[in-house]
């Protein structure tokens, strides 16, 4: 059985998409539309834009989407049997299994990228990635600190796991995961604190817009970022949808789940490696490859 898996934010790099739009007419159209949807020339900043601003989150998430998304449908082999996305890809896996429509996803990917930055502009706040450490050694410390917010984000496969959270909060957890055996404890050049409660007022802002949108049921299962369970139900799809912003993604849990249901081909639909890399780590057994 084949899982299409869609990356996040942070695996976007200067020209992505510029291939798919010089040699397709089907993908020259969707990008096109693109631009027109959003009010702006997202396709220049995706082939030609500096790499400071393809990192701003406004411009990110819905770059990464498109270009999953494009990929996904100008592919005539593209016929998952399930599908899954890392935080801002779940929302390409909705577009490209049919549960929203190409301009709802991108909507959506644009106020989810709105609220976020607006809520990291609030506090000073952050995310570190934590190597060689248990999961719930990690979970036990964070949960030990309560002069902070801290909080595991996002499990990316077994010896790595993002926490978030406030700076002194990172600092705090930094010294006593250290102490515990990690064997390191990396701050990332992110704007803020993903997936933990400081994301609660961009959570607010972005529910308003997902109930207002029409979810279909999709074409296949959606393995979603919060439980890391299959589902093909549009309220549930939209509640965890919702969820997700807030609480940690599990990434390693439903890699694991659609191995147990019989996955055993994931391809990558979107810039960069990064899911293949961590997919390999959880399913070494897996055949892994990429659009």
């Amino acid at each position: 059985m084949k899982a299409y898996v869609f990356p996040g934010q942070g695996s976007q790099f200067r020209g992505m998409g510029l291939d798919l739009y010089q040699h397709s007419e089907a993908a020259r159209q969707l990008f096109d539309q693109a631009n027109q949807l959003l009010g702006y020339d997202l396709t220049r900043i995706m082939f030609e834009g500096t790499e400071q601003e393809l990192k701003q989150t406004i411009y990110t998430q819905p770059a990464v989407l498109l270009h999953g998304v494009v990929l996904a449908l100008t592919t005539d082999s593209f016929a998952p049997d399930m599908v899954a996305g890392h935080s801002l890809g779940e929302l390409s896996a909705l577009t490209a299994a049919g549960v929203l429509s190409f301009e709802n996803g991108l909507t959506l990917a644009s106020i989810r990228a709105t609220a976020m930055q607006k809520a990291c502009e609030v506090a000073p706040s952050g995310m570190a990635a934590v190597l060689g450490l248990a999961d719930d050694v990690i979970e036990r410390i964070c949960a030990g600190i309560t002069s902070e917010t801290i909080v595991p984000a996002n499990y990316n496969c077994p010896g790595q796991v993002v926490i978030s959270g406030s700076m002194a909060g990172i600092e705090l957890a930094a010294e006593q995961l250290k102490a515990a055996g990690a064997k390191r404890v990396l701050p990332l050049p992110v704007g803020g604190a993903f997936h933990s409660p400081f994301m609660e007022p961009a959570r607010e802002e972005f529910a308003r817009a997902v109930e207002e949108m029409t979810f279909s049921e999709p074409r296949c299962p959606i393995y979603q970022n919060v439980n890391a369970q299959p589902t093909t139900d549009p309220a549930i799809i939209k509640a965890n949808l919702i969820a997700q912003l807030t609480a940690p993604v599990r990434w390693t849990q439903s890699v694991e789940r659609m191995t147990a249901d019989g996955a055993t081909e994931f391809i990558e639909c979107g810039p960069g490696k990064v899911l293949q890399g961590l997919i390999k780590k959880i399913a070494a057994e897996a055949i892994v490859s990429a659009v």
